[in-house]
């Protein structure tokens, strides 16, 4: 397949942004289970700036192939509700090339049916579309299961990200 040397620029250009990791600005911790290790993540609102940023707005799309219930658990006792659901979403680029990954989610003690599933949705496509954008390069998030960038990278210490918008000003993407 003969490519134009635009088009060769253009994949380059893209190909050395993804290469990039992210920086600690756009890193988190939480518990382990079981008060476990540490687990490192990027906020899915973080990923999804990313990609916009990268990809342009109008670059990417997200679709869910699909959503299944796992469990659905209601005790009348407590009138307590726990669910678990499984999602599948696919993230394509305006060029035609598409990730999928799987995304899970659950509420646990909710109040309610509806809150439960509703909660326990829109965690798993997050979690998915989050892991599909991954499989696209380290800026994406895949920079986060290397254990050894991982430690590193957790050690500094910085502000919270600030949005262009929240920020007054055209702040560039900070990258390392």
């Amino acid at each position: 397949m003969d490519m134009s040397n635009d088009t060769a620029i253009k994949i380059a250009t893209l190909q050395a942004k993804l290469n990039k990791k992210l920086g600690p600005e756009y890193i988190s911790q939480r518990p382990g289970p079981g008060g476990g290790p540490k687990l490192t993540y990027a906020e899915g609102w973080k990923i999804i700036n990313i990609a916009n940023e990268v990809f342009g707005f109008n670059g990417w799309s997200s679709q869910i192939i699909n959503m299944t219930t796992d469990y659905m658990d209601y005790n009348e006792e407590s009138k307590r509700c726990n669910v678990g659901v499984s999602c599948i979403v696919r993230v394509t680029l305006s060029y035609g090339v598409f990730h999928e990954d799987v995304g899970y989610g659950t509420a646990e003690n909710a109040k309610g049916k509806a809150q439960a599933i509703d909660k326990s949705k829109k965690e798993a496509v997050t979690d998915a579309v989050k892991r599909a954008l991954r499989n696209f390069g380290s800026l994406l998030g895949n920079c986060l299961y290397d254990k050894s960038y991982t430690q590193e990278i957790t050690k500094i210490k910085v502000p919270p990200v600030s949005t262009p918008h929240s920020a007054g000003n055209d702040s560039e993407l900070k990258l390392i």
